[in-house]
This record gives C-alpha cells, sequence and structure tokens, in this order.
C-alpha cells in the first residue's frame, strides 16, 4: 500500500537563481518542504546554481517582479506559502554606486512589496529577509552584534539598512512573524565571478592552467569574515521555524584579510600570489570598509547555530570546485 508523504510546509523563495537561493532551496527540499521559487523571468532564467546542484526538477519556478505590487500579490496568493524568503534584489556593494536607484528600488520597495502583500492576505506567513553585514560600515575592527549602530557606506547597505527597519516596523506595528538575518560574507562555488572571492579563485585556476598570467584587485588589506554559504541557509531556516521572530548575526566570528584569502587560494594550486597579482587603484571603492567581523552570539545561544567552516578551508573548498568543473567541462569537449 502506497503512503502520502506530507510536506513540511511550502516556502517561496524570491530571487532563488542566486547562491543562496540555491543552497536554500535544497536545504528545504531535504527537509520535505515543497519548494515554489521566483525570478523576473523564469521562462529565460537559466538557474545555473539549481542545475549545478541537481534540484531544479524538484522546484517549482515562476516570474514575480517583486518591485511591481500587483505582480508580487499575486504570486503570493497562488503559491500560498507558510514561510517566504526574501532573496531577492541587486546583491552587489560595487555595482550600487554606479546604479543606485536600481539599488534602492529592488531592495525597499521590494521589501515593503512583501511586507504589505501578507499584511493583506492575513495569513500566519513568516517572512525571511537578507539584511547584510555592509549595514554597520567600519566598526573599527570590534565584532558587530544585534545592538551595534547601523552606519551604512554605500547604497547597497543604505538600502538593507532601511529594509531592515522595515521589517523591524511591521513585526511590532502588525505583528507580523518577520526577522531580517544579518548574514556577513559567505562564499560558495555558486559565487558569481562578479563577487572578488570568485574572481581571485577563478585568476588563480586559470593562470595555473597556463590561460593567463595576472589578475588586477583592489586593496588587498580589507578584512571580512568569511564563512561557507551552505552553512549560512541553515541559520535562514533556524530563524523562521523559531518561535519568536527576531533578527540574528549570522558570521564566523572570524576575520581574515583579502590578501589571506589570496594567499590561500593561490596556495591551493601551486603558485606564489605575489608573482600574479598587480595592485589597480581604480578597483577601490568610494567609500570602503576596512574590517568587518560578526558577533554570533546569539545565533548560538538561541538558535543553535555555529558556523564551522571558515576562510583558508572556504578558499580551498572553492578551488577543488572550480578546477573539478574546468575538468569536467575539459571532458565533455573532448568527446
Amino acid at each position: 500500500m502506497s503512503t502520502t508523504v506530507t510536506p513540511a510546509g511550502t516556502a517561496l523563495i524570491v530571487g532563488i537563481g542566486g547562491q543562496d537561493g540555491s543552497y536554500l532551496a535544497r536545504h528545504l527540499l531535504d527537509r520535505g518542504y515543497r519548494v515554489v521559487g521566483t525570478s523576473r523571468d523564469a521562462a529565460g532564467s537559466r538557474f545555473e546554481g539549481l542545475t549545478r546542484l541537481g534540484i531544479k526538477q524538484r522546484v517549482k519556478l515562476v516570474s514575480m517582479s517583486l518591485v511591481d505590487f500587483r505582480s508580487t500579490m499575486q504570486v503570493v496568493s497562488r503559491s500560498e506559502p507558510d514561510e517566504i524568503y526574501n532573496l531577492a534584489g541587486q546583491t552587489s556593494v560595487g555595482l550600487s554606486f554606479e546604479q543606485p536607484v536600481e539599488t534602492f528600488e529592488s531592495i525597499i520597495v521590494g521589501t515593503v512589496n512583501l511586507l504589505e502583500t501578507i499584511r493583506m492576505i492575513d495569513r500566519p506567513i513568516r517572512l525571511y529577509n537578507a539584511g547584510s553585514s555592509e549595514m554597520f560600515g567600519n566598526t573599527d575592527g570590534q565584532p558587530a552584534n544585534e545592538a551595534t549602530i547601523l552606519r551604512p557606506r554605500s547604497p547597497y547597505a543604505i538600502a538593507k539598512a532601511t529594509s531592515f527597519w522595515q521589517v523591524a516596523q511591521y513585526r511590532e506595528a502588525y505583528g507580523l512573524h518577520a526577522a531580517t538575518g544579518i548574514l556577513f560574507n559567505h562564499e560558495s562555488p555558486l559565487r558569481p565571478e562578479r563577487f572578488v572571492t570568485q574572481k581571485v579563485v577563478a585568476a588563480a585556476c586559470q593562470i595555473a592552467a597556463g590561460q593567463r598570467e595576472t589578475v588586477s584587485l583592489g586593496d588587498l588589506a580589507i578584512a571580512r569574515d568569511w564563512g561557507w554559504a551552505p552553512e549560512y541557509v541553515e541559520a535562514m531556516h533556524r530563524m523562521l521555524t523559531a518561535e519568536q521572530p527576531e533578527d540574528y548575526v549570522i558570521a564566523t566570528g572570524h576575520t581574515a584579510s583579502l590578501e589571506d584569502f589570496v594567499a590561500e587560494a593561490f596556495s591551493a594550486v601551486g603558485l606564489d600570489w605575489r608573482r600574479h597579482v598587480q595592485f589597480d587603484p581604480c578597483l577601490r571603492r568610494p567609500t570602503e570598509i576596512a574590517c568587518g567581523r560578526g558577533d554570533p552570539a546569539k545565533a548560538l545561544a538561541q538558535l543553535g547555530w555555529r558556523a564551522t567552516v571558515r576562510m583558508p578551508e572556504v578558499a580551498r573548498r572553492m578551488v577543488a570546485a572550480r578546477r573539478g568543473l574546468s575538468a569536467e567541462a575539459g571532458v565533455r569537449r573532448a568527446a
């Protein structure tokens, strides 16, 4: 006799095409969720992350414009989610200086559209909102926690800080079960090359393969709290399944410089980075954060979540994945 497995619930992942959306979809599918994912053009999007993780066929993909309230309302109403994860919006700090209006609209308007939709539908939908450690700005090397004052230094960070306060206001004024995850840098093989970590990893692998000689980078002295993305999406899920909605800093609590990351990535392919890296002052941001470090003590105490993968291992895993992907592509070409 066959049995029917009841899903753990329905999760709507807004912006499923990115790194976090792909890993979160896998995490939720593994726990019995029905997963619906959105993109501005689901029919035209490639969803490479979902494909690489082997889960694209297990996710229902729909088109939705988060800055269009009608589109947002329709998709949420039809999907009937128990949980919504807002991972959409312009995600590049550097690009936000060139496209501030697009950044503000995609993050600020998109977040308030989701909040208003949940309020008007009047169902017990839980909302996770993607914040960012960039909201803190410079903290003079001190670990940032949930009580640290926000001093954003980029259009991206300003937009994220605004969405953070939007979520807090709807939670307090309307009783929504909504929370913001303030995630520090988290990397993986699914990072696009516009992010400096993947740019470094790609360059190291290409130089080792004899495809190029050098790579240009900006300020190598900047330091970040780098973690492993698959672990961070687990924290997102724990935040929404907690009894009370609260905001959390998600981080490793350990900081490394970009130079350290570069050295680790090049060492993983047997190269001395100093022979191949060039400094380009044009790659410096107008207002750069010197050092980012998070204090994840609250997440450990209340969610039982702790990061186990730190920067050296993050870099090595990314290099291994990149080299494995290149080898696989070479086999396909030869065939």
